[in-house]
């Protein structure tokens, strides 16, 4: 007991002598001066009691408003404990309370650096760094401080408002960037207003339209189906999964997405795509022959049939007696099934040998057969639009005379809109027939047979 007297009797003595005369602490204020200042507590490993009632006497004197008094005895028990970290932060606060933020974060970083973890000094360093226009920082090292003491409720709220801010500046911020093309800055604000607020939705579809506009898609896909997945009604962020899909040629995904969009806002224009989507996968699933028809300078008999076969199925009936129809070189031929279909449903005709002749050159005037047969056979569902095209069919082609045998298929082929003359209003029967007319003549024929 002696002892640890002399030695309280000689730390007061020592305080006594820094500070230049003895201080009477006040009484408590009420209310504190600055109550959301968190009291940086010191434990009694620290040092001696004597030495702990110094450190509370001097918060006392802080929260009086007398920040001399208080810097006076949080020095002298430095002087004496280099290493008692709560008189340095309270050094932090008494700077703070002189509204000196800068000196107050080096205090607090000093008591910091004697316990990482001292809630206090985390504190009170959030409080600087706001103060000093670091919001990003200030919440960091609020946050800190409540994983070290949960206890601090008074934090919480300030944590949420900060939180609330930065992703209300960030958007705003991100949405700037973006604006003016600065991608990489507009994603990095996106994605720390998502680690502020995690369950926004909105926040991803943003994202992921600033990723599809700087040309990363995987990334925009990923941030797009998550704001999906959070939200099965955000037609936008469901629009732009399917737009990716597209744009990649993935067919069956867009039209999987396409459809999500459709049940979440039907539309014409969105079946339209679903549609679209599904005939693209099946085109890509054909042969090269099929996939090339466009592109080809001329097109062969087993091309135009199975575009025929192919565009126009729901309207290509077997005719009655085709079922015993032979085609005897068709066998291995890579449109040997389309072929066989439209010799059935009496579009084109085999040769009297009962050959087909895959490969040989289709002419405007095999067109022109094939055109109006087709359309016939439309007819036969669509009889008043039939009529329409059969009562039209005489028109004047000054290299087909209405006693060729072929000017009723042509006749019928061009009235309908279907085919088209060339040079001077002629025709050209023996003119071979591009894949890109072909193509254009099948979509026409479609196009005819959905109105």
């Amino acid at each position: 007991m002696l002892v640890r007297s002399l030695a309280g009797v000689a730390v007061l003595l020592v305080l006594s002598a820094c500070g230049g005369k003895p201080a009477i602490a006040p009484a408590p204020p009420s209310p504190p001066k600055y109550a959301d200042f968190v009291f940086p507590a010191a434990t009694s490993n620290l040092g001696p009691k004597e030495l702990i009632d110094v450190h509370d006497r001097a918060w006392q004197f802080l929260q009086a408003g007398d920040t001399k008094e208080a810097d006076r005895d949080f020095g002298s028990i430095l002087k004496i404990s280099p290493g008692f970290y709560p008189a340095e932060a309270g050094l932090g606060y008494s700077a703070f309370a002189r509204k000196d933020s800068q000196a107050a974060l080096a205090h607090f970083d000093k008591a910091l650096a004697g316990n990482n973890a001292y809630a206090p000094a985390l504190a009170g360093k959030g409080d600087a760094l706001l103060a000093l226009g670091r919001t990003d920082a200030a919440l960091d090292a609020f946050q800190a401080a409540l994983a070290a003491d949960p206890g601090l409720n008074s934090l919480r709220e300030r944590v949420d408002v900060l939180k609330f801010r930065l992703a209300q500046d960030n958007i705003a911020n991100a949405r700037k960037a973006a604006d003016a093309g600065r991608f990489d800055e507009a994603k990095r604000r996106y994605e720390s207003a998502i680690a502020g607020s995690p369950d926004s939705e909105f926040l991803y579809r943003e994202l992921a339209s600033v990723e599809h506009r700087s040309g990363d898609d995987a990334a925009a896909l990923t941030s797009a189906n998550t704001a999906a997945q959070m939200d099965p009604s955000d037609v936008r962020a469901l629009t732009l999964v399917a737009q990716i899909y597209e744009a990649q040629k993935a067919w069956t995904q867009a039209a999987d997405a396409y459809a999500a969009v459709n049940a979440a806002d039907p539309g014409d224009a969105t079946a339209a795509k679903i549609d679209a989507m599904h005939e693209n996968a099946a085109f890509d699933a054909m042969p090269d022959e099929y996939r090339h028809i466009e592109e080809s300078p001329t097109i062969t008999r087993a091309q135009l049939a199975a575009l025929l076969a192919v565009r126009l199925k729901p309207w290509l009936q077997p005719a009655r007696g085709s079922a015993g129809l032979v085609v005897v070189d068709t066998r291995g031929d890579w449109a040997a099934q389309w072929i066989l279909e439209v010799v059935r449903a009496g579009v084109m005709d085999t040769f009297p040998n009962h050959t087909f002749q895959p490969s040989s050159t289709v002419r405007r005037v095999d067109l022109a057969q094939a055109v109006s047969r087709t359309l016939t056979a439309i007819g036969q569902q669509k009889p008043k639009l039939f009529a329409q095209w059969r009562d039209a069919a005489h028109p004047s082609i000054p290299d087909v005379s209405p006693s060729n045998l072929n000017y009723p298929a042509v006749a019928m082929a061009v009235s309908s809109g279907v085919m088209g003359t060339l040079e001077n209003g002629s025709f050209q029967l023996t003119r071979p027939v591009s894949g890109s007319e072909a193509v254009e003549t099948v979509s026409k024929l479609a196009a005819l047979a959905k109105k």
